[in-house]
């Protein structure tokens, strides 16, 4: 088996008890856009493919235990690949991709690589797939704070609120509309538009049909 499979099949171990939406769908679908982003935008494929198989490794930790998941991510990411036998070089640039990706940690990514990853982990959140794990992600969440009473504090704002139609809305209007202004590269602006087609014709029937008018 090469190292990307064996890496697919690390990250699975780590993500199996993700409550949210950062399971391997994610993953997998992150991996594919950096892949596609990377055609015209340049980068090293080999890089980015690991960089996006361990970005959210740390996830589940964070839901435990708090802090920042980005983080989390690159110190296990950088142990399992030096087990690998992987060149100090190139795990110093994939930690570097993993530790800017996050959408709230506010860090500016310094290579392309890094720069396609946050790209492509942000686009993930737009769209029809973008729809369904805002949703998915929010009634999670919820649920883990009714069992556990974890809090996710940066997610407060939308995720709890009582009304979840209006906490969706309220989501939608703190995060997917305003990644395209926060995006690297033209190539993710682009496909960003694309996506977000679906998300403003989607938000236009739900609150219609809340209303009662269709």
């Amino acid at each position: 088996m090469d190292l990307i499979e064996k890496t697919r099949e690390f990250a699975a171990s780590f993500l199996e008890g993700e409550p949210s939406s950062h399971d391997m769908g994610h993953i997998n679908r992150v991996e594919t856009l950096c892949l596609e982003i990377c055609k015209e935008e340049g980068g090293d494929p080999f890089i980015l493919r690991l960089a996006a198989l361990l970005h959210d490794v740390g996830v589940v930790k964070e839901h435990e235990e708090g802090g920042d998941h980005a983080l989390y991510s690159a110190v296990i990411a950088s142990e399992f690949l030096g087990k690998a036998g992987l060149g100090k070089e190139l795990i110093e640039a994939i930690a570097g991709c993993i530790l800017t990706h996050r959408f709230s940690g506010g860090k500016s990514p310094d290579t392309i690589e890094a720069r396609i990853l946050q790209d492509a982990d942000r686009l993930d959140a737009l769209g029809a797939v973008g729809i369904f794990r805002a949703v998915f992600s929010m009634g999670a969440l919820r649920m883990l704070k009714y069992t556990t009473g974890i809090d996710k504090g940066s997610s407060k704002k939308t995720v709890y609120i009582e009304d979840p139609i209006e906490g969706f809305n309220e989501y939608m209007r703190y995060k997917p509309f305003t990644i395209p202004d926060k995006l690297n590269t033209s190539t993710s602006k682009r496909i960003a538009e694309e996506r977000l087609k679906i998300m403003r014709l989607y938000l236009e029937e739900l609150q219609d049909n809340v209303k009662g008018i269709k």
